[in-house]
């Protein structure tokens, strides 16, 4: 960990000591870390990535800057890579730790780089998400560490193994690998008392990361809830899906780790879909995957005997459903059982105002070599002017705080 003094950290907000009223459009707790000059600059980026053509425009000019090797990394990186990661390396991303601690919110460490489809890369992979663990077994302030299957395994092999084809000698070994690589990060997270995240993604490989998460739930969840798998609330299967692995993890004596979020693949499922012609796994609307992740809130809720939960949404409404079921059922706001999730540099009028109001929050710090990151950064622009209102929600709220603080000066 880093050694700073006192008087370079932000000022700690307090949480409230008893149960009381979550209001996200309370911005002077959401933004109370934030300098005016750090908040007028996140002003002005998000009111550039409220304009759609200007996203598309200047996406196409930064992968053709990195295409021709021109000097762009220093403005990327004081810009959008500022907002969105936490830095190139797990040592850059602790002032952003103790920053999110500061007001009682976690850390996820999110090893952001898509390396090469290479076992060496595979492996060097593996050995990066291990620090992330190691540094998360040294104190409190990252409850979960993280990992996508896909970054430690070849896609086309974990595709072709739930297709049911029959796999060469090869395959079989390198598909051996990727179980083993699983279990290393698993099994160091059991070791560390550290909880890890299996993160979701297509459905065309999904059985097979399925599989492998509840193998590992059924090796490391039986004293205490380490392994989480992630349910995309979008497919139509989820919900069902959540509620019989709950009954398998009750029948076979281990904890059930789930991660509820709605899903991020959506247009790439609808042209698989399309292309394979095979029924489109997604919900034809939005309002039946709302319903489904509410739905699975609700269900983790009453079987909390056997189920631990984050949810892993920016949706205000969703989160206000769950802290008023727990209110009903009498369970605490810090329950350890029950965690909310959000990404760095968004809705930290969600994040900030939960944590104050005494709930288990966590922000999601990506880290990387900012070449590395940048499809992960391309997708959170894309994102904010493709999701609903997302952007102008962002931007609206730091305009709000930015008038606050100027009519407290007067």
């Amino acid at each position: 960990m880093s050694n700073r003094s006192s008087s370079s950290m932000p000022t700690i907000v307090q949480r409230a000591t008893t149960t009381k009223s979550v209001s996200f459009e309370d911005t002077s707790i959401a933004f109370s870390s934030q300098s005016n000059g750090k908040l007028r600059k996140t002003y002005w980026l998000f009111a550039l990535m409220n304009q759609g053509w200007l996203v598309n425009l200047g996406t196409f000019f930064i992968k053709l800057a990195f295409k021709l090797q021109l000097p762009v990394k220093k403005l990327i990186k004081s810009t959008i890579f500022e907002q969105f990661c936490g830095g190139e390396t797990i040592r850059d991303c602790e002032k952003t730790i103790q920053k999110l601690h500061s007001g009682h919110v976690g850390t996820i460490l999110d090893y952001s780089v898509e390396g090469e489809d290479n076992e060496a890369s595979f492996d060097e992979t593996v050995l990066e998400i291990l620090r992330t663990i190691e540094r998360a077994s040294e104190s409190n302030d990252i409850p979960f560490c993280v990992f996508k299957v896909t970054g430690i395994g070849s896609t086309d092999l974990l595709e072709k193994a739930q297709s049911g084809t029959e796999l060469s000698d090869e395959e079989k070994n390198a598909y051996e690998r990727i179980r083993q690589r699983v279990d290393v990060l698993c099994k160091r997270a059991s070791e560390r008392s550290v909880r890890i995240f299996i993160d979701a993604e297509e459905s065309w490989i999904q059985d097979t990361i399925d599989k492998l998460a509840y193998e590992m739930m059924d090796r490391y969840n039986h004293q205490q809830c380490i392994v989480y798998n992630t349910y995309q609330l979008y497919r139509s299967d989820s919900f069902d899906n959540l509620k019989k692995s709950t009954q398998t993890a009750r029948s076979k004596g281990y904890f059930l780790g789930a991660k509820l979020v709605r899903g991020a693949y959506i247009e790439k499922e609808r042209i698989q879909a399309h292309e394979g012609e095979y029924l489109d796994p997604i919900h034809h609307t939005k309002a039946e995957t709302d319903r489904d992740f509410n739905q699975s809130v609700e269900f983790c809720l009453d079987n909390r005997d056997t189920v631990s939960i984050c949810l892993g949404t920016h949706n205000e409404y969703s989160c206000h459903y769950c802290i008023n079921r727990m209110q009903e059922l009498r369970i605490a706001p810090n329950d350890t059982h029950i965690w909310f999730a959000q990404l760095l540099g968004m809705s930290d009028n969600i994040s900030y105002n939960l944590a104050y109001a005494g709930y288990n929050v966590a922000k999601y710090v990506p880290y990387g070599p900012v070449e590395a990151v940048m499809p992960y950064l391309f997708r959170r622009a894309a994102e904010n002017k493709s999701i609903a209102g997302q952007s102008s929600r962002e931007y609206l709220l730091v305009k709000n705080e930015l008038k606050r603080r100027k009519s407290c000066q007067k």
